[in-house]
């Protein structure tokens, strides 16, 4: 669990990574031609607001004097101030959010890509460092942009109505300006000392809130699972546990927002009767118009609201220093393991991988865990021919899958070196095939995206892999969505699985406990197929069924010993 976050250099750093790149990259120009718009437009709101207020005192000043021709054209020329205020207004909301819009989805998008880059989505799988990253690709880059855009604005727009009011503060009484100055230092002081346990409080809401609805995720995912398991109870209390943390934190920080709200509230209550304490005895000294008050407590709040900003948006500047902590963090660990990426090449101890080949060649490997703390094969050297097959076999736990992750690159603690074809001339077919959303099209396709195969085609494929009635269940509509996770059973996803590689025809497949559901006639006809057509492939499993279906056999041991023989020579020995 990250550490709740302060207001500290750190936090701006991050708050300054996350707004350099559309800011002060290649997207600048548009983003500060719309941020330009905005300052214009609140230049003029506050223009329109100071004017209205000259207006506003002149009205009062002629109700107080019994003016009737200077009521009427002063009430006229606030209809129109009015009148002129809206669609400023209006197109100031438009403005903002089109920017808040256009942020979030360059920010989403750069996460994205950076997520995607190096398969660090890979890497953060389990990452305690760095929870629900879905979370905060979508939603805290949501928040963040469109808070962040108007906590920029709302300073902007203080900086202008103090120094648009200040000017009609000081005509009025220089006293006014300096008891206001006062007010909201003291009240700014006040609020930061009573309200700065809300920050922690808030990061914790955002973790224990995205807590909660990945448990809730996770049972919809595996509600088959959970139901032939009778797991209700154990999901609930879990759920229950979660939910728990959830009002359990907001309990503590709605108490923390009331001890907040008592002292913000006597403050902007306050705030409406000093101007009047001090402005009433100069009218009723002669020395300011009735109208006077009026213009002086419009624009003591104003010029309050505007100094005051820190008071008044506290509670959410504090949530707001908790999402981009959770963004900024996030961001960390990407350009860390960019990092690292950047420097493998020069650690000496490191596993060398070259797709020149044209099958795999494996030379002096040594595999280890990734944090270097267990070697699961050591010194390990062999060639697979084009059109041989291999079957690996061993304990659980003992480096099987390991030796895939390997070779596809996913790891790269050990020594050695591995010959292999690029990487998408290769296939993995894992124990339980992702089941992408969308048709049935796209389940054969994945990963490409080809559209131009013909329906006939993909029918065949389906009967090669002993599915022929797949597609009635669509009406024969390759291109219909379907949700097939739920639809198939683990025994069809895994010969859909196949048929994606029949559709691709990699040069060397590898096949993970691929055939793990199937009886033994559909394992038959699938390994009957890839024989008959030259595939070369690499099998993990445990079944003694398979190895009719190989050239090689590997066995792991403990250690990092392991052992290699022809299936031939095992079948001389059985007999």
């Amino acid at each position: 669990m990250d550490q709740p976050p302060k207001f500290t250099r750190h936090v701006w750093k991050q708050l300054w990574r996350l707004i350099r790149p559309y800011f002060f990259g290649r997207t600048w120009p548009r983003a500060w031609i719309q941020l330009g718009t905005l300052v214009t437009l609140s230049v003029a709101v506050t223009w329109v607001a100071i004017f209205s207020l000259r207006v506003m005192r002149d009205v009062m000043t002629a109700l107080e004097k019994q003016d009737t021709v200077g009521f009427q054209r002063a009430l006229w020329i606030y209809i129109g101030t009015f009148a002129a205020s809206i669609p400023l207004a209006a197109f100031y909301r438009y403005v903002e959010e089109r920017l808040a819009l256009n942020w979030r989805d360059f920010l989403s998008r750069t996460f994205m890509i950076r997520y995607f880059y190096n398969r660090a989505y890979y890497r953060l799988h389990g990452h305690e460092e760095i929870d629900n990253p879905d979370q905060r690709i979508s939603e805290d880059a949501k928040n963040f942009t469109t808070t962040s855009l108007s906590f920029t604005l709302l300073v902007i727009n203080s900086v202008i109505q103090i120094l648009g009011f200040a000017r009609e503060l000081w005509m009025i009484s220089g006293t006014l300006v300096a008891v206001l100055i006062g007010y909201a230092a003291f009240g700014t002081l006040m609020s930061f000392l009573i309200g700065r346990r809300l920050i922690g409080l808030n990061y914790l809401q955002y973790e224990r809130e995205a807590n909660l609805r990945y448990g809730l995720v996770r049972v919809r995912d595996n509600a088959e699972s959970i139901a032939f398991y009778r797991g209700e109870r154990k999901e609930l209390r879990d759920l229950r546990r979660r939910l728990g943390g959830v009002v359990g934190n907001m309990s503590v920080l709605i108490r923390w927002n009331r001890n907040l709200a008592f002292f913000t509230t006597g403050y902007n209550s306050l705030a409406l009767i000093l101007p009047l304490a001090i402005v009433a005895p100069l009218f009723l000294q002669g020395k300011v118009e009735f109208g006077t008050i009026t213009q002086a407590m419009g624009a003591f709040a104003a010029f309050l609201a505007a100094v005051s900003l820190f008071i008044t948006q506290f509670e959410r500047l504090s949530a707001f220093a908790a999402g981009v902590t959770r963004l900024g963090s996030l961001w960390e660990f990407l350009d860390e393991r960019d990092v690292e990426d950047d420097l493998e090449v020069e650690v000496e101890e490191h596993i060398e991988i070259s797709e020149e080949s044209r099958t795999i060649t494996l030379d002096g490997l040594t595999v280890e865990t990734p944090d270097r703390g267990r070697t699961l094969l050591r010194d390990l050297s062999f060639q697979l021919e084009p059109g041989q097959s291999l079957l690996i076999m061993g304990e659980s736990g003992s480096g099987k899958s390991s030796l895939l992750r390997t070779i596809a690159g996913l790891w790269n603690s050990g020594d050695g070196k591995i010959g292999r074809p690029p990487y998408r001339s290769m296939m993995f077919l894992p124990q339980r095939p992702y089941m992408v959303p969308g048709s049935l099209r796209t389940q054969l396709d994945y990963p490409e995206a080809r559209r131009n195969t013909d329906p006939a085609t993909l029918q065949e494929v389906l009967e090669t892999v002993n599915l022929p009635d797949l597609a009635k269940r669509v009406e024969g509509d390759f291109d219909r969505e379907a949700d097939w996770a739920n639809m198939l059973s683990l025994g069809e996803q895994q010969r859909l699985s196949f048929a994606r590689l029949l559709m691709k025809r990699p040069a060397v497949a590898f096949l993970d406990e691929s055939t793990s559901a199937l009886d033994e006639p559909n394992e038959e006809l699938l390994y009957r197929y890839l024989q008959e057509h030259r595939y070369t492939y690499v099998s993990v499993g445990h079944r003694s069924t398979l190895l009719k279906y190989h050239d090689w056999l590997m066995r792991i041991g403990k250690d990092g010993a392991w052992e290699i023989t022809k299936t031939a020579d095992l079948e001389k020995t059985t007999s």
